[in-house]
């Protein structure tokens, strides 16, 4: 186990605030864990341990409580009574029908730092945030990082290179769960196929009552094998419709909000860098782990170029940023981070062996006439730094930066 200490640092920040911490994200991205790892530094920060209540709502101890009034209750019996702020930490909080009614009681009250996970945005939906309104701060989890997937990996395998730990990282992804099995296709893929699934019938079909899950495994199949292509809901009916299935474009755009909600794809929208405006139509979508991906339509190495901007697109959620992909006339910049007043250009490649690639890499970029930075991202270990004011960087060293 590793400290997900950039995760903890952030809410540590929050602790003892007026503001409810809620940490979202997809099913075994590492909530549970994190979560158990800020009960720790709570404990180590000299909080009476009858203070703190963490209530696991995947455990069977908890089935008993199934709405808000079981949960008021129990939380009542349970700690109402000590003295000096009491710690709720509620793990997979969205299992209990209006939760927000009695974390919102708590939260009145006074006296009550809390503290909840979530696999569903749905969590988050208009009746919460009104009810919660300016009362919340979200957290969303992600799946490891490659330098802490590294750094678990060099507690494991002192003598592992870099590269060699780059090579599982593409192949089996950031999911934390991965790390207990052997390092084989055989062991991966299989784990990987199960959260896939449990996340689509708990997080997806069993919340939003779906009756064909045919169509939406064939939607989400869909998405994963053109990860960073342009789509529509339109693409996706016509492909469905020419694999003689027939589904209409309102239920496509659901499915895929759906997907959404769960976390286990990311929508990027389009910016026209000319216009300075979002598009409405023609997104690209990411899945939320690129091992979850090949744990489901397996691994290929020509589908490397897509697996890479996965990965940098994740990198940079992870550090902050709002993320599109931008649109300049007939070019296209494969990221577009913001952040404040910052923003960063981003294109990414494999290699740079070719001409054409060299120039569609840094000759996209040169199109932009401003003066924020520009960088070309590939796996190449040798080549110049900077061409026309344009940084280019292997990428694995970007994933290895604070």
């Amino acid at each position: 186990m590793i400290t997900r200490t950039s995760y903890l640092d952030r809410i540590k920040i929050y602790t003892g605030k007026p503001v409810i911490k809620i940490l979202s994200g997809m099913r075994r991205a590492g909530k549970s864990t994190l979560l158990m790892q800020f009960r720790d530094y709570l404990l180590q920060s000299e909080v009476p341990e009858q203070n703190i209540l963490l209530l696991n709502k995947e455990s069977l101890e908890y089935d008993f409580i199934r709405d808000y009034q079981d949960l008021y209750k129990y939380i009542k019996q349970t700690i109402s009574q000590q003295t000096g702020t009491k710690y709720l930490l509620i793990d997979e909080i969205q299992e209990i029908d209006q939760w927000e009614k009695a974390i919102n009681s708590f939260f009145s009250e006074g006296g009550y730092d809390i503290t909840i996970t979530g696999s569903n945005a749905r969590m988050l939906s208009t009746e919460l945030s009104t009810l919660l309104a300016g009362r919340y701060i979200e957290f969303v989890v992600y799946p490891f990082s490659f330098k802490e997937f590294r750094l678990l990996r060099t507690q494991q395998y002192q003598n592992e290179t870099v590269n060699d730990s780059f090579k599982y990282f593409l192949r089996y992804g950031g999911l934390p769960g991965i790390h207990a099995l052997p390092f084989t296709d055989d062991a991966v893929f299989p784990y990987l196929n199960a959260i896939f699934n449990t996340a689509l019938l708990k997080d997806v079909v069993a919340r939003n009552k779906i009756r064909d899950v045919e169509q939406l495994e064939r939607i989400t199949r869909f998405i994963f094998s053109n990860c960073g292509n342009i789509v529509s809901a339109k693409n996706i009916a016509d492909y469905l419709k020419s694999q003689r299935t027939s589904i209409s474009v309102e239920t496509v755009q659901n499915y895929l909000h759906f997907l959404s909600q769960a976390f286990l794809i990311h929508k990027v929208r389009r910016y026209d860098l000319k216009g300075k405006k979002l598009l409405e139509y023609s997104e690209k979508y990411y899945p939320a782990d690129v091992g979850l991906r090949f744990g489901i339509t397996g691994y290929s190495d020509a589908d490397i170029s897509g697996i890479l901007e996965n990965i940098v697109y994740l990198e940079l959620l992870r550090r902050g940023y709002s993320v599109f992909f931008g649109q300049l006339g007939a070019y296209e910049i494969d990221f577009v981070a913001e952040k404040q007043e910052e923003k960063i250009y981003f294109q990414v490649a494999y290699l740079l062996k070719e001409e054409k690639t060299i120039e569609r890499e840094f000759g996209n970029l040169k199109q932009i006439n401003d003066n924020f930075p520009k960088f070309v991202l590939t796996l190449d270990e040798f080549w110049p730094n900077n061409s026309h004011g344009i940084i280019h960087k292997n990428l694995i060293d970007f994933l290895n930066e604070d």
